[in-house]
């Protein structure tokens, strides 16, 4: 079959299902939501699921994992697990305002104590009827469904999720948690969606933990949109720990004003396909932007970032650092784009990706790249993907290491340079545990949950 004409019947049947079912959408969403659906629906009929002659999907077939049948739970059931009784986190000592999303829900039984006064954390539905004023102002203005499908998609199919509201001159003292849970005896596909504001000169750390608590297949196509305030600090990570039949798309947009700094760091553990795509707006001078990420994947897994980081004002800093390594058959994709408009004169921006491949079956295609049009600036981007040094093995294996323990050693200083950069430090610690196991291959289950699912 003709690999357009495959991907085209996907994309029709994404239509029906969304028009078989929008009525019980737009009934149990709230108008905000709704009323970005048109826009959607027309970009998603015009552009449908990527295909590789999508410069940004150049390396990664989506359409292999969205075929299939999947069922959707348009409707929230909030009594059909105890997520509290079933789920552990892998971080039990963490000290977190922690808020749990099943299937793309915000889970009924959220509660957070001592949070403090002003700020607002949500169900994404909740917020759009408590809160319209504010909601209005900043959904949907950072996605744009016009050159993407797979946030038409999103956007089109959007329901529930979290919301975050820092008001100005205020800080969230100890970091949010959101434990996103995918937990169905069928195969489920599910939309995620998330709006983080943090205002002039205020700060949040924000911790992401995605999770599957059954061996089923899931689909999941996520979109957070991150907005920083003047002056406003974010620091947001995410950990990708879903089972090997989870396909996880995520979409994360950072719009920055004058002198905020935002830095995203994430780590994926584990997965069948990841696909993480990230935009930055770098829209007021003074701006910092941080992105890093660390991927390990083995098996069949894909794992593949796509970054665009957009200088538009001058005197802005990027910084994209994403590393992976990649064993047996694992495939593996960057590419990453820093565009510098000709009023983002003194721009500062690097980008770099580095692999290592510790099998001939592995494979990763990488594809940094700059577009600049202004004339002071200094950038710079680069990319590496080889073997295992074999000098600094040897010399380990002079000073009495094991072959195994030296490249477990060499292996994980490759990998330090980004969990370092994480700065929640129970969280950093407790990644290094498993970012070992799971080089160690001892990482056989993605949580700790109760449920013995084979």
């Amino acid at each position: 079959m003709n690999a357009s004409i495959h991907t085209n019947d996907i994309s029709a049947a994404l239509l029906k299902l969304y028009r078989d079912n929008n009525d019980t959408l737009e009934k149990n969403a709230g108008e905000v939501i709704n009323s970005y659906r048109p826009k959607a629906l027309e970009d998603f009929t015009r552009l449908g699921v990527p295909t590789t002659k999508n410069e940004a999907y150049l390396y990664t077939h989506i359409e292999d994992y969205l075929k299939g049948n999947y069922d959707v739970e348009f409707i929230d059931d909030p009594f059909k697990v105890n997520l509290r009784e079933i789920f552990k986190c892998e971080i039990p000592e963490l000290d977190t305002y922690v808020v749990l999303v099943l299937n793309g829900f915000y889970y009924v039984d959220n509660k957070l104590p001592g949070l403090p006064e002003g700020i607002l954390v949500c169900g994404l539905n909740e917020a759009s009827n408590k809160y319209p004023d504010i909601f209005s102002r900043y959904y949907g203005k950072f996605a744009d469904t016009s050159s993407d499908g797979l946030v038409a998609l999103n956007t089109l199919f959007a329901h529930d999720g979290v919301f975050i509201y820092v008001p100005n001159g205020l800080s969230l003292e100890k970091p949010l948690q959101i434990i996103n849970l995918s937990f169905s005896f069928r195969n489920l596909r599910i939309t995620r969606r998330n709006l983080i504001v943090v205002g002039d000169n205020s700060s949040c750390s924000v911790v992401v933990c995605d999770h599957t608590l059954c061996a089923h297949s899931y689909i999941t196509n996520s979109l957070t949109e991150i907005h920083a305030g003047k002056n406003a600090r974010i620091d947001f990570s995410r950990m990708q720990n879903e089972n090997s039949f989870s396909s996880q798309i995520t979409h994360t947009f950072i719009q920055q004003e004058e002198g905020s700094m935002v830095t995203s760091n994430t780590i994926s553990l584990h997965g069948g396909l990841i696909r993480n795509n990230f935009f930055v707006r770098l829209n007021g001078t003074g701006c910092e932007s941080n992105l890093y990420g660390l991927f390990l994947a083995d098996d069949k897994q894909h794992v593949a970032n796509y970054t665009l980081v957009n200088h538009a004002m001058p005197h802005c800093t990027s910084t994209q650092l994403f590393k992976g390594i990649l064993d047996e058959n694992a495939t593996g994709a960057f590419n990453g784009k820093i565009y510098v408009s000709k009023d983002a004169q003194k721009t500062q921006a690097y980008q770099k990706n580095n692999n290592l491949l510790l099998s001939p079956g592995a494979r990763m295609n990488t594809k940094p790249h700059l577009e600049i049009y202004a004339d002071d600036v200094k950038c710079s981007h680069g990319a590496t993907v080889g073997r295992l040094d074999s000098e600094a093995m040897f010399y380990l294996r002079s000073r009495g290491i094991s072959e195994k323990e030296a490249r477990q050693l060499m292996m994980y200083a490759f990998a330090d340079e980004i969990i370092g950069k994480i700065q929640v430090g129970l969280l950093r610690d407790r990644i290094i545990e498993m970012v070992d196991k799971r080089l160690r291959g001892e990482l056989a289950r993605c949580n700790n949950c109760d449920i013995r699912c084979g």
